[in-house]
């Protein structure tokens, strides 16, 4: 099996820093799962897009990277500051915050 075939078997986020070698954190990966893995997926996507014409090994060293990245980016920064996901962009419904609240 290639190795861009057993990149696209790989289900879970260890399985990705165990595949390109990449030291981690368990606990952090375990809180930070669900977000890192969408980073890494948005970064996946933008690879795959502006630079069409890698060939597997460049494509899957550009993935390395960006799996580094999407970690890093949390071990800076909390989730909620990414806004990743559509539940942290949307703003309630039938709340007032107090940013909005005006004095006289």
């Amino acid at each position: 099996m290639s190795r861009i075939a057993q990149f696209q078997q790989i289900v879970d986020a260890e399985q990705y820093f165990e595949f390109f070698d990449l030291p981690y954190d368990a606990q952090f990966v375990n809180v930070n799962r669900l977000h890192i893995l969408q980073k890494f997926s948005n970064y996946i996507k933008a690879i795959d897009r502006d630079s069409p014409d890698l060939n597997d090994e460049e494509k899957l060293g550009q993935y390395r990277n960006a799996l580094q990245q999407a970690y890093d980016v949390f071990l800076a920064s909390k989730p909620v500051e990414q806004k990743l996901f559509k539940v942290f962009n949307e703003k309630p419904q039938n709340v007032v915050l107090l940013t909005e609240i005006g004095t006289d």
